[in-house]
């Protein structure tokens, strides 16, 4: 969740034409923004961040720790109010709720495959029109003259085909899922003792749930799961290979442990009622046996 601004005029082309380095070490400020203990963002906060040097917006469409959502509509409006780019991160977000441009104006919107059962390795990027997007990589005349460089077709295929049944069974992914999710923190939360939910209650996805297990480290956690053939994770696939305490969870509790501590599961179209069962007896095996 972070605002982008310029502290200088600096070079972000280079003499052809194409993109420089990261904004960051181009010599812009990067200015983050808080959110409280449910991990909600007040628009407030953003209103007062946005100067006469803001250079764009970037926040996401749902957290992809905590499934946390944001009110995207909202946020543009006061982009645009403002005369500011915004460029919605919506990955946790696609194939799990509705993502359409004409409702959101946002001026950029990222995807990536694998997060609606298409293959790893390709996603896409809306610009809206008249929006600026110097070349992101150049040589060629591909995806009209913004990225040079031969096309995978096959995972471009995969990725079309993935969205289309996404977008046909996206009505039925709240009304399945929502209940399995719920079920399986109630029953977490009600029979091991020490837990708390991350995240608002309601404002997020319907797949995610995040449980902190106060007094557990989250790594020897994950480690008992796993070795019953249970997936989950301790923060994003981006950290995965990072000892560090889960940054999301660290801005919505800093006071706690909560940030080394926490459990994320998620969940999909495959998923059963059979299976939230097992995860919540294992769960409730593996913690009273570390505490124990």
């Amino acid at each position: 969740m972070a605002l982008e601004r310029a502290s200088y005029r600096s070079p972000l082309l280079d003499e052809e034409g194409c993109r420089g380095g990261r904004s960051k070490e181009d010599g812009y400020r990067v200015t983050y923004l808080p959110v409280d203990r449910d991990g909600l963002l007040k628009l407030a906060d953003l209103e007062a961040a946005i100067t006469d040097e803001t250079a764009v917006v970037s926040l996401m469409r749902a957290n992809n720790e905590t499934g946390v959502l944001f009110p995207v509509d909202r946020i543009a409006e006061i982009c645009r109010s403002r005369g500011v780019l915004y460029h919605c991160e919506a990955l946790q977000a696609a194939g799990k709720v509705e993502i359409d441009v004409r409702k959101v104006p946002a001026d950029y919107l990222s995807l990536t495959s694998h997060k609606f059962h298409a293959p790893k390795g390709i996603g896409a990027l809306y610009v809206r029109r008249k929006a600026p997007f110097p070349p992101y990589v150049c040589g060629g005349h591909q995806e009209r003259n913004r990225r040079g460089g031969t096309e995978s077709v096959p995972l471009i295929v995969g990725m079309g085909k993935a969205a289309q049944l996404a977008r046909k069974h996206l009505p039925d992914f709240e009304r399945r899922l929502r209940p399995l999710r719920d079920e399986l923190e109630e029953r977490i939360l009600s029979s091991v003792p020490n837990t708390e939910l991350n995240g608002h209650k309601m404002q997020r996805l319907a797949n995610t749930a995040n449980i902190t297990f106060h007094g557990i480290e989250s790594e020897a956690l994950l480690i008992m799961l796993d070795k019953e053939g249970i997936c989950a994770s301790s923060g994003s696939a981006c950290l995965a290979d990072s000892d560090e305490p889960s940054h999301v969870i660290k801005a919505m509790k800093p006071s706690t442990a909560a940030s080394r501590q926490m459990i994320r599961f998620s969940m999909d179209a495959t998923t059963t009622q059979a299976q939230i069962r097992s995860v919540v007896t294992a769960v409730e095996h593996d913690t009273k046996a570390l505490r124990g």
